[in-house]
């Protein structure tokens, strides 16, 4: 799945991402450290791992790198 970076607190390592079809879905400091990244900023897209069971952000990457094979 895939979207565009709407917040992101640099402190918390927490923000929002818009999907494309305009839905925001919140990722946790967890969901960040899991994709390996450092910073992220406003309108950088993004690669999400969603859980099926909750719908939870459990990844969060750049497109251009490979989501986590198994991520949180």
């Amino acid at each position: 799945m895939q979207g565009t970076v709407r917040t992101y607190d640099a402190e918390t390592r927490t923000g929002s991402v818009l999907l494309d079809d305009g839905t925001e879905l919140p990722f946790d400091a967890a969901a960040f450290a899991a994709g390996g990244l450092r910073l992220l900023r406003f309108g950088q897209r993004v690669n999400l791992a969603v859980g099926e069971d909750d719908g939870r952000v459990r990844a969060i990457t750049l497109s251009t790198f490979p989501l986590p094979e198994r991520p949180g």
